[in-house]
This record gives structure tokens, sequence and C-alpha cells, in this order.
């Protein structure tokens, strides 16, 4: 832990008595609990500099793991140039949530609109939680864990553009990486000289090129 992490906890703990160092190779990074991380994120635009919320997201440890979700706010001092990491446990592993920050940033919108998109986090007040890459009924969320690497195929919602693209599903292939997704859910390693995924879901007009 940086000196400056050492500084910030100090000056924290305190008031936040459950608030945890979280080891970092990178930076300053506290964990909280999800009932008290607004107040800490509010504390530390107001009274610690760190005005801007430039990042959130969110991590799925896998399933089957307890707290199997975790929030996470990247805040910036535009002052001092210097970042502080905030990560809060959500308490439910099969239907995690978190407050919103809106209220203290309005530009976490998009960002928690994104989280909710692709991890299926649900932020509690916020006042437009729709779906921003995805479409509205798409039944996944494309970067959980248990998600297959080539994708799924889904119908798409719009049947003109089904029709002139001569397709009905948009099957999101993967032409390469290192890993390959399982019927099961786990994950193993492609054969081969160098690493590749499988693509599950391949229909291009072409024939697709072999590995090598």
């Amino acid at each position: 832990m940086t000196a400056s992490a050492n500084d910030l906890a100090a000056a924290l703990q305190p008031r936040f008595p459950n608030l945890t160092v979280r080891p970092s190779a990178d930076g300053v990074a506290f964990n909280i609990p999800a009932a008290e991380v607004l107040t800490l994120l509010a504390h530390l635009r107001d009274e610690c500099g760190f005005d801007l919320l430039s990042d959130l997201t969110a991590i799925d440890w896998a399933p089957g793991a307890s707290p199997r979700f975790t929030v996470v706010y990247h805040l910036l001092s535009t002052a001092r140039a210097e970042y502080v990491r905030i990560a809060a446990d959500c308490a439910d592993d099969t239907e995690p949530a978190m407050p919103t920050a809106t209220g203290l940033w309005p530009g976490a919108d998009w960002h928690e609109r994104e989280c909710f998109d692709l991890l299926g986090v649900t932020f509690t007040g916020h006042p437009d939680l729709r779906r921003i890459l995805m479409w509205e009924g798409y039944p996944y969320h494309p970067l959980r864990k248990e998600f297959p690497l080539a994708g799924l195929p889904t119908e798409l919602p719009d049947e003109e553009i089904a029709e002139i693209s001569g397709v009905k599903v948009q099957p999101a292939p993967m032409a390469g990486g290192p890993f390959v997704a399982q019927p099961d859910g786990s994950v193993t390693v492609s054969a081969g000289r160098g690493p590749r995924s499988l693509d599950q879901a391949w229909n291009e007009k072409k024939e697709k090129p072999a590995a090598g």
C-alpha cells in the first residue's frame, strides 16, 4: 500500500470503521459494505476532492461464488490527478443490486446502464435503467461468467432487419481468443499452435478460414 493509501485510510476509517484496504498493485483501493457505499462516495467527493466518477463497473467472480458480484467505482481528483477505487459486494448473488450513484454524479447514468446491461446488476433508484448496448428483451448478460465466449444465437427483435440481413439470429461469433466455452459452462484452453476460440455460431457467407 502506498503512502497516500495509508494517509487516506487513516483519514477515512474513524468515520467508516467497516472500510478495509483492498489489495492493489496500481493505486489506492478500499472495500466498503454496500449499505455505506453512497455515504463514502459522497464523503470522497465533498471532503476529499475526488470530484469525478471516471468509471463504474462490476466483477462477476463466477457462478457459485459468494459474494458473486462486486461493483467497483473509479474516482479521480482532477485537482491532484489522484485516483481511488471503491469496491462494494452485492448482497444477493442471484439478483445483484446496488444503490444508484446518479444523485452524486449524473454521469453515473450511462455507467450503471452498461453495468446492468452486460452484468445484470440492478441500480436501485436509477432514473431510467434501460439496456444501453443490447436491445430491450435480450435474455442474457454477455459479461457474466456463464455466457460463452462465442456468444449465443438470439432472435433479432426487428423482423425488417432480419429480412434485409437474411438471418433471423445474431450469433455474436468470436473468431479468435485463447479460451473455449464448453456446453457445461466450463472453459478450456484451445489446442493448436496458438490460442484460439472455437466459433460456436459461425454463419458468414464465405467459408470459415481454417485455423493455422
